[in-house]
């Protein structure tokens, strides 16, 4: 009776320390889940500032309109030299 209360003590000791060593690894993995979160985040915001947080289509809309500015221009600097 007695050495089975021993192990009981034993696999409950056991068990506590396997909790807390649980309990550390998953305060670091939510830690490190944060962090990486704001770092998307981050890296969200800079892409969008430089302009790289766009979609094909937007990129083919914005060269198109870049193309009639140019157009634009070209034919105000013809009509100028005439």
């Amino acid at each position: 009776m007695e050495k089975e209360k021993m192990n009981f003590r034993l696999d409950m000791d056991v068990q506590k320390l396997e909790i807390e060593k649980l309990r550390k690894w998953k305060n670091k993995a939510e830690g490190d889940l944060d962090s990486l979160k704001t770092d998307y985040k981050r890296l969200r915001c800079s892409m969008k500032a430089a302009g790289l947080g766009k979609t094909s289509e937007q990129w083919c809309q914005e060269i198109q309109d870049a193309k009639i500015k140019a157009d634009r221009w070209e034919r105000k600097f013809q009509e100028a030299q005439m």
